[in-house]
């Protein structure tokens, strides 16, 4: 393989690849966002199924890659810091879309059963993580037991979430509320859906060479600046990781797609939380939920709180709060915030 490829970067080579990687990762979201809502009407999955699972995997497609490379690079802490610290950043996205969406609070107007259920399935997939990491360290074939159950619990939870056709819950639709209904799209209204697909999956594409990069670019800087794998890969990559769903997030919302902004959200955490078990599969040095350490934990707890806010502001559905936010923006913030202070330190 060439020595770009295997070899450490130079460190101004590795800022200009990750700051160059997180702008494509941007422009490419943004697009991501219009076929999204254009493919959830064509398909007729709806916005919140079809931006958890199809839209879910393009956005998380950046983060596979990062954590994959991290693991199969040696660098346990940065593939698992950069799974959950994406989560948690992705869980923040919230923050940014609402105080977009100026008519209300945007936990009111995207009152959706299926997001409840995508954050429950979130909550039990980063729990069994958790148990995983305090568990004896067996694995088998080099992975351990719990990942092959992380997946088959996030497929599960996929065939219950489709088939919840006639929940017992139902949110109260009010003024303010935005039904997930068809509408025109513009000129992605008159192509073929054929067509749409594949300039979806070529954005995909991109988006995992991108991804790519920056885990090359982030092992460089925690050899060259001595900086923690835990804050490198919960902060700097989690913050790129966390980039498509955040832009898309916002552009959904722009569109008035405020269903598929939150679905995309806690979608795409649910597929990033199977990423410590591709990182698992992919790192060699025993089990990636073992090499998980101090930094790690602390960053999975603080995913998981947010992910409880977030399930509680979805519950709540406050019409109006400080600065245009509801409580649970006001908390997601500020347990972010706490959370970085912390790693920094």
């Amino acid at each position: 393989m060439p020595a770009f490829v295997t070899q450490p970067w130079p460190l101004g080579w590795a800022v200009a690849f990750f700051l160059l990687a997180a702008v494509f990762t941007v422009v490419c979201s943004i697009r991501l966002a219009g076929l999204g809502d254009a493919l959830a009407d064509r398909t007729g999955w709806g916005e919140a199924f079809f931006g958890a699972v199809f839209f879910g995997v393009a956005s998380s497609l950046s983060g596979i890659a990062m954590t994959g490379a991290s693991a199969v690079g040696g660098q346990p802490g940065l593939a698992y810091s950069n799974a959950v610290g994406g989560i948690a950043v992705q869980t923040l996205a919230i923050v940014a879309a609402d105080a977009a969406y100026r008519r209300v609070n945007l936990e009111h107007a995207a009152a959706s059963v299926r997001n409840l259920l995508f954050g429950c399935l979130l909550i039990v997939l980063l729990c069994t993580a958790l148990m995983a990491s305090f568990s004896p360290e067996v694995t088998v074939l080099g992975v351990h037991p719990a990942s092959a159950a992380m997946a088959a619990l996030y497929l599960g939870g996929l065939r219950l979430i489709r088939k919840q056709e006639e929940p017992m819950w139902r949110a109260v639709p009010t003024r303010e509320t935005k039904p997930d209904l068809p509408e025109d799209h513009g000129r992605l209204s008159r192509r073929g859906t054929a067509s749409l697909w594949a300039e979806f999956a070529v954005i995909a594409a991109v988006v995992i060479v991108g991804g790519w990069a920056i885990a090359r670019a982030a092992e460089t800087l925690v050899t060259a600046t001595g900086l923690r794998a835990g804050f490198v890969g919960g902060i700097f990559m989690g913050l790129v990781n966390a980039l498509p769903e955040t832009v898309t997030a916002i552009a959904a919302v722009r569109r008035g797609a405020v269903t598929l902004a939150i679905a995309a959200v806690i979608g795409g955490n649910s597929l990033d939380a199977l990423n410590l078990a591709i990182g698992d599969a992919a790192f060699r040095g025993g089990s990636l939920f073992h090499a998980a350490g101090t930094d790690q934990l602390f960053l999975t707890a603080a995913a998981l709180l947010m992910t409880a806010v977030l399930l509680g502001g979805l519950l709540v559905r406050q019409r109006k709060g400080w600065w245009r936010l509801g409580f649970d923006g006001i908390m997601l913030a500020l347990i972010y915030a706490t959370a970085v202070v912390s790693l920094a330190f």
